[in-house]
């Protein structure tokens, strides 16, 4: 009898620990650390702004003839597509394009972005963390 007791009250008492909310919502960094971009809501879409990047990020998008990275929309019109995924297009500064793509949360603090070229057949990947 002492056991289940014991059971149910670690069951309660592990229950209530918060767990934090999956949600794309906020600052994320790349796997370089070159670039940082805030995610919000843009109406109903998900989209996300640098908001801070490296020197060498800045000259590669300089190169490429963005002039200011910082503001850029690098993250435009994601919707939810399930749970944990969200589809829309993301700008590759320093090929001045925007592709498909996809973000997959991953887990509270990381969250994948693939970009996609020819209806999905090539696709890069990178997983970024939050910051």
């Amino acid at each position: 009898m002492k056991m289940i007791a014991l059971a149910l009250m670690l069951a309660a008492s592990t229950s209530a620990i918060p767990q934090p909310a999956l949600s794309p919502i906020g600052v994320w960094q790349n796997p370089k650390g070159t670039l940082r971009v805030r995610t919000r809501l843009c109406g109903a879409l998900l989209c996300g702004n640098i908001i801070w990047a490296s020197p060498k990020a800045m000259a590669d998008a300089r190169d490429a003839g963005v002039s200011s990275l910082i503001g850029t929309e690098l993250l435009s019109d994601y919707q939810h597509s399930g749970t944990g995924r969200w589809t829309g297009q993301v700008y590759v500064p320093d090929q001045g394009r925007r592709f498909y793509s996809t973000i997959e949360q991953k887990g509270p603090n990381d969250i994948r972005i693939s970009g996609c070229i020819l209806g999905g057949l090539l696709c890069k990947r990178q997983d970024w963390t939050r910051q």
